[in-house]
């Protein structure tokens, strides 16, 4: 039901700035970037709030925690020039995009259950050859042996920053030490579920930043964390927006 015209307070800027801990100025603005209604002026070309401009300046501050500012924007002022279906579909690629980033997280948890902290000693590759210059590490052939992959295939990763092994001083050969091996066998997981280079190489870095898997397994429930509590906000969202879209004039 929309509402009642004749109802409505005057409501000055300072009023809606007030109940949101914003500025006059912030106010203005939503009006001027069309996340609010054009306001009526005074005679004196002040301008003139109503309960419907509280109502959008609510659906924007609560869709900007799921959705980010400038998306939260876009749907405000869809929905304010009389085009929902396009809000709608804003809102759906939001979603879209949480939902991927979801399955991102699920791929990448289940590829480190798959690696539980392995040396390179463990994990057989130093014995063959033997360590390189007592220094330890594995050549190129028995890590890809190790993985089932060729050769080719390790250096094709170091090109795209996934694998960064050093060079041997007396045979320049590339030696693969633990941090290597672990870095191979996560992109090795990776591409196994479908992930292509460009995408493993900004999670390969993490790892790298992390200091290794287990450090990283903290920072992933954190990731998880953030795409619930982004989950809920849009639901909040949501929720003022249906309000807002039930207060507004047919």
């Amino acid at each position: 039901m929309g509402r009642n015209p004749q109802n409505d307070r005057h409501l000055r800027p300072v009023d809606l700035a007030r109940a949101h801990g914003l500025s006059t100025q912030a106010v203005r603005n939503y009006e001027v970037a069309g996340i609010l209604p054009v306001a009526d002026r005074t005679p004196h070309g002040y301008r003139t709030y109503t309960s419907l401009h509280a109502g959008a300046l609510r659906a924007f501050l609560a869709l900007v925690p799921g959705h980010g500012h400038r998306t939260a924007t876009a749907i405000m002022r869809a929905v304010n020039e009389g085009s929902a279906e396009e809000a709608f579909r804003l809102i759906d690629e939001s979603h879209t995009q949480l939902l991927d980033d979801r399955r991102t997280l699920q791929v990448v948890e289940s590829a480190l259950r798959d690696l539980a902290p392995v040396t390179a000693s463990e994990a057989g590759v130093r014995s063959e050859p033997a360590a390189v210059s007592g220094s330890g590490g594995t050549f190129i052939g028995p890590l890809a042996g190790k993985l089932g992959i060729r050769p080719a295939t390790l250096r094709k990763w170091e090109r795209a920053g996934l694998v960064s092994p050093r060079r041997d001083p007396q045979t320049g050969y590339r030696v693969y030490d633990e941090a290597d091996v672990r870095d191979a066998r996560l992109a090795h997981q990776l591409r196994r579920g479908g992930y292509l280079l460009e995408q493993i190489a900004p999670l390969i870095t993490q790892v790298r930043a992390a200091g290794g898997l287990e450090p990283l397994g903290a920072a992933l429930g954190d990731w998880r964390d953030r795409l619930s509590a982004r989950g809920r906000a849009m639901l909040a969202g949501a929720a003022e927006l249906e309000a807002y879209l039930r207060e507004r004039p047919p």
